[in-house]
């Protein structure tokens, strides 16, 4: 029996987790499949292979393993994977596919144009924007996030798209936030590429603030979120990973 198990990134922040239950609980309804279960990979629970034994108790024997994370890092290529061994070895009969994270998505680039025409009313020609990722050690964030951020500059005609993380390889945030006090043109829109609440988005807030940058100048907008982009990209993914197995065991 079938079974997707989608897998949230956690958090310390109880609404985070409660924000990322609540989407999948908008997700489940779209999906052909009974057994759904949620579960984290760090800060809660229940965790991956808790997860897997979840479906593995409702009579799975094939699962669906469908990353919520915005682009392929470590937790991707290496920590899902690594949770996925250990249940594989208590669930020796049962059949794992994995799906991507979302990459690069039109309708997310959509959604971040949406973000900062919820706080501009000036043409975009006229508005430099920042993007904030989380970052990683993984150097293909980078190279991913700057094809996001060219491709949210070129469909929607910005004057500017910069990016920076919050960790991790490549320009920092406090360092962008440093730039932006002396050497900015237009005004300035940060959007952090962050799905759920938690203690970044709080920890964004609270450095932007600490700079007392000029409200009409640097501004703040609210993260990507979960909008109804950001969910039929999730859709569309679970499909495609039941359809793809599907496929693969029909052809064979």
């Amino acid at each position: 029996m079938q079974a997707v198990l989608y897998v949230a990134h956690g958090s310390r922040i109880k609404a985070g987790v409660e924000e990322a239950r609540s989407f999948i609980e908008t997700v489940k309804p779209q999906i052909d499949v009974e057994i759904q279960e949620i579960c984290f990979l760090e800060l809660a629970d229940p965790s991956i292979v808790e997860g897997v034994s979840a479906c593995v108790a409702k009579g799975a024997t094939e699962i669906a393993i469908i990353p919520i994370l915005l682009l392929t890092a470590n937790h991707a290529k290496q920590d899902i994977p690594h949770e996925i061994n250990k249940a594989q070895k208590l669930y020796p009969k049962v059949s794992f596919t994995f799906s991507k994270p979302f990459g690069i998505q039109k309708k997310l680039i959509d959604s971040l144009q949406e973000r900062v025409r919820q706080k501009s009313t000036k043409p975009n020609e006229e508005v430099e924007v920042l993007l904030i990722g989380r970052g990683s050690s993984d150097e293909s964030v980078q190279i991913d996030f700057q094809q996001i951020a060219d491709n949210l500059k070129r469909s929607y005609n910005y004057a500017k798209v910069d990016i920076c993380f919050l960790y991790g390889k490549g320009p920092s945030f406090e360092n962008a936030l440093e730039q932006l006090q002396n050497n900015r043109k237009n005004p300035v829109y940060a959007v952090p590429y962050i799905l759920f609440t938690g203690l970044l988005e709080m920890g964004i807030q609270k450095k932007m603030a600490s700079f007392k940058f000029p409200e009409d100048e640097v501004v703040l907008c609210e993260s990507l979120g979960c909008d109804e982009n950001v969910r039929q990209v999730l859709i569309e993914q679970v499909k495609e990973t039941l359809y793809s197995y599907r496929g693969s065991v029909q052809n064979g």
